[in-house]
């Protein structure tokens, strides 16, 4: 009896570690902010601990590289040098031993103001989102992490009926299909998702077709069904979520439906989404008066979604978030209260519960994971 309680004795706290992940935060930089914050942050309990900090101007979006060695970040920045006007995207290097990054090189994003940066599944291509300039710049990743010059860059025009956010074209993500082949990029300013086909070999982008959204709406961040029959695009500026069915690389609209409930007057501010990871529910962030996370069941047949409530947030203008790697734990990194909640997820409801736990960080704006 002894052996087995102090076999259970050693095995506990091991089992505890084994639940540890790193978690990665960008931000921005303008107030108490230094650039990227590293925690470590246990899946069993919910406890974090600060591990380390990079400084780097502006990194509001980060990319993990497959290998989970490397880590993309924008400069949300339009600087303007001799040998370029925009924003860049920076490569760093991490240690898993220590939760360390440490900066390997930048290049030019290919635009001003970089908000959203992705890498390909072969870890070789960096797609990086302009959303001043409205375009996309294609950059390729070295074995070593490093970036090269720009490979590609893509231009979007037109504008939209809002004439105060829709000048002029406004790209708010880079998102890339499960197959690696197609390049979904929602553009906010003129109401399309742009839809390019990938050569993965050679490095470039071709125009395949367009998703247009509803006139004044503004897209910004897409995600897809684990299955990967559909695809949700959240939209900016009515606070609508718009379900497609995945067809080739085309997008076929089955459903709009709002992320606010029916007699919200409040200003709208709609940000992230995110499938739950088993595909049961979906969870979208809305800022403005809102200040909550929506949740939605998913009907995995049609792809259709019910609204089922909603979770304040418990600070000002969510952005980003995301499931632990566990997805035991919801995180939303408030920007405007430089804190970041700790939710616990019902697997059954989809609902969440406040933890009563968060982490305290200088506009905190993107949340991303390393095991």
């Amino acid at each position: 009896m002894k052996k087995i309680i102090v076999s259970l004795f050693l095995f506990f706290p091991l089992a505890i570690m084994a639940q540890e992940n790193y978690l990665l935060i960008g931000t921005y930089t303008g107030g108490k902010s230094e650039g990227i914050y590293v925690y470590k942050f246990n899946s069993t309990t919910g406890d974090n601990s600060f591990v380390s900090v990079v400084k780097s101007s502006n990194p509001s979006f980060l990319a993990i590289s497959p290998n989970q060695k490397y880590v993309y970040a924008v400069n949300e920045n339009a600087d303007s040098t001799r040998f370029t006007v925009g924003g860049n995207i920076s490569a760093f290097s991490f240690n898993k031993k220590n939760g360390t990054l440490t900066e390997i090189n930048k290049q030019p994003s290919g635009g001003k103001h970089p908000c959203y940066v992705a890498i390909d599944k072969t870890g070789q291509w960096v797609f990086a989102g302009n959303y001043t300039s409205g375009s996309i710049g294609l950059l390729h990743a070295n074995k070593d992490g490093s970036l090269d010059t720009l490979k590609q860059t893509i231009q979007h025009n037109g504008s939209g009926p809002n004439t105060d956010r829709q000048k002029g074209p406004h790209v708010h993500s880079t998102n890339l299909s499960a197959d690696n082949k197609y390049l979904y990029v929602p553009d906010l300013g003129i109401d399309k998702v742009m839809i390019y086909s990938f050569d993965k070999t050679k490095g470039v982008l071709k125009y395949k077709t367009e998703a247009p959204s509803t006139p004044g709406n503004g897209p910004r961040h897409m995600s897809f069904s684990p299955d990967n029959k559909f695809a949700y695009l959240m939209e900016e500026m009515s606070g609508t979520v718009v379900c497609y069915k995945l067809n080739n690389g085309s997008l076929q609209m089955q459903q709009r439906i709002s992320a606010l409930p029916a007699d919200f007057k409040g200003a709208i501010g709609s940000a992230d989404i995110h499938v739950s990871p088993d595909g049961k529910f979906l969870y979208c962030s809305n800022r403005g008066d809102a200040n909550t996370i929506s949740i939605f069941s998913v009907d995995r047949t049609t792809g259709k979604l019910t609204l089922k409530g909603d979770q304040s947030t418990m600070g000002k203008t969510p952005r980003n978030f995301n499931f632990d790697p566990s997805s035991n734990f919801l995180l939303v990194a408030n920007q405007n209260t430089d804190d970041i909640f700790i939710f616990k997820v019902d697997k059954k409801t989809g609902m969440l519960t406040d933890t009563g736990k968060k982490i305290s960080v200088g506009s905190p704006v993107c949340l991303k994971w390393i095991k």
